[in-house]
């Protein structure tokens, strides 16, 4: 932002800067009387311990302000300062005090940022102590040994004039056996934002409070109706737990009134949890998750937090926006997983928090932008992005920061959140005095932001994407005195998206050239979108023969949408792993329908049927796949009098089937033949299966062989029959004539051996007649029409 933004419209009064001078000028004769009554030395000495005092000399105590409070301080209040000092000399430090130095008030923005960055003492521009009743006296401090101090004034005394951003330092005092005088060992500023009555005219602020994680969940789960979800790790359970990261985020932000920002995918992902899950250990081995409990209670603490607030949700897994339009465009398919990971919203954040979110708002990392960045931005449907005033730069020379909203063309608008407030709490807070300063220099550009006009603005916080838990509290912290102050008041963000843009603000998108090489270098790669290409056309493939799609093209769904995911950025290695699982275990489970090997298999004779059998590890059934089978050398062997034949299959989950091919020979030899399932759009699915097919045909020979053994049988059978013929002949003879026979004897004699021969061999011919003897029975059964079994040589 342009320098000349920061000036405010009014300066000091002459009898301010009169009073100041003054009392700067009083309080440094003591100082120099002191410096008249030592021993007389060399022009040299004297000039080395001036630059003793002002320079190195007051590095030698580090001065740590653990709490300054109230952070805005307003009439009749009292002051209190905490802190620590540590001797980081290698001699004790003697007559040592700690006290509190008011320094010059601060005009603009940039002023403020100049006098954060400054190290070491100035006497010009650090101020002089307030007054000596109020400090804190140490006799000696120990190198390396750090002391407590705490000190209180009333605001009154700290000669505070109108409304404003003070410097405020807190020096620490005191003399070495090397350098025995009274001089500033060590100082730490801050900024004391000084707003005694309500503002005429309040910024109306934005903040956006982010609920985003890392990837958690894989693309895996159970095979149980439940489908439990299988994670990567159990990490987002410490996130969730008390103190926690994203525990902190939920407790702390339900007393604020900010505009929460979240990731579908994260509350998909503690939604499982609640629900039951499984964590991946090595190799293919999982445990059960036992944080069932914790998810439920961080689940219901974020409902009762969003009541009657404003949620945006991203697009699930929180794309990459600039990866995606810097290089994922060119590859096929980009732009409609962005899509789709926006139209999934809807039906995740709204029945797991019970309100309707706003999906209305692209956020790029960092909010740098640049056309090809807010084009992807808007081609899923949203129309307000959320930039920054570092990328967004003004160009106008106005000298006030402009309201947050513009528009930018295309219908679309762009929301520049205020860079200086955003990176506010960036780096390590988890001390103490790091989350005090950035507390105060937060609450100093706010107020410095509201005086530079009288006109209203609306002004836009967008911090950090995942931030820390001691962050977060320090981000909490300071909204909380913001809006407490008397020169805020707070706005939900899409207020703040249609408040009436600045005509003067910057319109103008800055080009790709412009866009930061530091974010450049950690965007996904073009090699990570043509893998998530590949992955989706696999899982294309796949879906089409699914009775019950939903199982496996849900969870893969929403893995690749997470391939896709800003968390990614420095961290390739983890990126590219995650990828590389996604696919592996689709590949797994598509080739849970495959065919199954077959040897070598013979044919005997001209015509015989060949079993192909598919089997099917999957849970559920499989469908609409065509299986063909193709002879390599069809004027050798023939299938479904072609080339090749084709048959529906039908498989049930784990479960396999044998289809079988009519086949036809027309000469000897073997013949190579390949199977191959297809899709029932004509794709191939899986890999083919070759097998040889040896075929040997029935010659006149083996016909005359078999013939003659048929011969023979015949032969064998008819003089078995004359034999008992005969014999039975010749038993008649020898017995006689029958008394029985007599017709005067009645007919109730019993028959004899030669009527019982008749009755069992039939009539007996007539003399002349030709014998006819009955066909023998069959040796073998009757040859099965059936089709051959898997496995079974086919012989026919």
């Amino acid at each position: 932002m342009a320098e000349a933004a920061d000036f405010r419209g009014t300066s000091p009064s002459p009898a301010r800067r009169w009073l100041r001078r003054t009392g700067a000028l009083l309080a440094g004769a003591p100082l120099l009387a002191g410096l008249f009554q030592l021993p007389a030395a060399p022009a040299a000495d004297a000039a080395g311990r001036t630059s003793a005092q002002q320079a190195s000399g007051s590095r030698t105590v580090a001065v740590a302000i653990d709490s300054l409070s109230p952070s805005a301080p307003t009439e009749g209040d009292t002051l209190t300062v905490s802190g620590t000092v540590t001797n980081n000399g290698k001699q004790a430090v003697t007559d040592a005090h700690v006290d509190l130095r008011m320094g010059p008030e601060m005009n603009t923005r940039s002023s403020i940022d100049s006098a954060a960055k400054r190290t070491g003492y100035s006497p010009g521009a650090d101020g002089t102590e307030i007054d000596d009743t109020y400090r804190q006296e140490f006799a000696k401090l120990t190198p390396g040994i750090a002391q407590r101090f705490s000190i209180s004034v009333p605001v009154d005394e700290l000669d505070l004039g109108e409304s404003g951003v003070y410097q405020l330092g807190v020096a620490l005092s005191g003399e070495t056996s090397a350098q025995p005088w009274e001089q500033v060992l060590g100082i730490q500023r801050t900024f004391l934002p000084w707003q005694p009555e309500v503002a005429d005219t309040a910024t109306k602020t934005t903040v956006l409070w982010p609920l985003i994680s890392t990837a958690h969940m894989t693309a895996e789960t159970g095979s149980n109706e439940q489908q439990t979800p299988v994670f990567l790790d159990d990490d987002l359970a410490k996130e969730i737990s008390p103190g926690g990261r994203l525990e902190q985020l939920v407790s702390l932000g339900k007393n604020l009134d900010v505009t929460w920002v979240v990731d579908p995918d994260l509350l998909a992902s503690v939604d499982a949890m609640a629900r039951g899950y499984r964590v991946r250990g090595d190799g293919d081995t999982t445990t059960g998750g036992t944080h069932q409990a914790v998810a439920k209670q961080w689940l219901a603490a974020l409902q009762k937090a969003v009541v009657d607030k404003e949620v945006v949700a991203l697009p699930y897994g929180d794309p990459d926006l600039a990866s995606l339009a810097h290089n994922g465009t060119n590859v096929t398919g980009s732009l409609s997983r962005l899509k789709e990971a926006t139209d999934v919203v809807a039906n995740t954040v709204e029945p797991i928090l019970h309100v309707k979110p706003s999906t209305d708002f692209a956020w790029p990392v960092d909010g740098a932008v640049d056309p090809s960045i807010v084009k992807v931005a808007t081609s899923a449907g949203a129309d307000k992005v959320i930039a920054r005033s570092d990328s967004l730069e003004e160009t106008g020379g106005l000298s006030y920061t402009p309201t947050a909203a513009r528009p930018i063309g295309g219908g679309t608008t762009a929301v520049v959140a205020d860079a200086r407030l955003s990176t506010a709490f960036q780096g390590d807070l988890t001390k103490a005095s790091a989350t005090t300063l950035s507390v105060q220099r937060f609450l100093a550009q706010s107020l410095a932001l509201n005086l530079q006009t009288n006109q209203q603005r609306s002004i836009v916080v967008a911090p950090q994407r995942m931030p820390t838990a001691s962050q977060a509290r320090a981000m909490a912290e300071a909204i909380t005195a913001l809006q407490s102050g008397g020169w805020s008041e707070s706005q939900d963000l899409s207020a703040a998206a249609k408040a009436k843009p600045d005509p003067a603000a910057t319109r103008k998108v800055p080009v790709a050239s412009e866009y930061p090489s530091s974010l450049r270098k950690q965007e996904l790669p073009r090699s990570a979108f043509e893998q998530i290409a590949r992955t989706q056309a696999k899982l294309d493939g796949f879906r089409v023969i699914l009775t019950d799609q939903s199982r496996v093209v849900t969870p893969f769904g929403r893995a690749i949408n997470r391939e896709m995911s800003t968390s990614w950025r420095g961290r390739a290695t983890e990126a590219q792993h995650y990828r590389d699982g996604v696919e592996d275990y689709l590949d797994g489970l598509a080739a849970g329908v495959t065919l199954i090997d077959k040897s070598e298999t013979k044919l005997s004779g001209r015509s015989a049927t060949i079993p192909v059998t598919v089997q099917n590890n999957l849970v559920q059934d499989v469908d609409h796949l065509v299986l063909r089978l193709t002879s390599t050398s069809p004027t050798r062997l023939e299938i479904g009098g072609k080339a090749y034949a084709e048959q529906p299959v039908t498989v049930s989950g784990g479960h396999s089937q044998s289809v079988k091919f009519a086949t036809s020979a027309n000469a000897n030899g073997r013949v190579t033949v390949k199977a191959q399932l297809f899709t029932e759009d004509g794709k191939p699915y899986g890999l083919p299966v070759y097998f040889d097919v040896k075929v040997t045909e029935i010659t006149a020979t083996v016909m005359l062989v078999i013939g003659g053994g048929v011969l023979l049988l015949v032969l064998a059978g008819f003089r078995m029959y004359t034999q008992r013929k005969r014999a039975a002949a010749r038993e008649a003879e020898e017995d006689g004539p029958d008394p029985a026979d007599d017709p005067a004897e009645g007919s109730q004699n019993p028959q004899g051996p030669a009527d019982r021969l008749k009755e069992e061999s039939g009539p007996r011919p007539e003399a002349g007649d030709p014998e006819q003897p009955s066909d023998p029975a069959p040796d073998t059964p009757a040859e099965s029409a059936d089709p051959s079994a898997t496995g079974e040589r086919v012989d026919r």
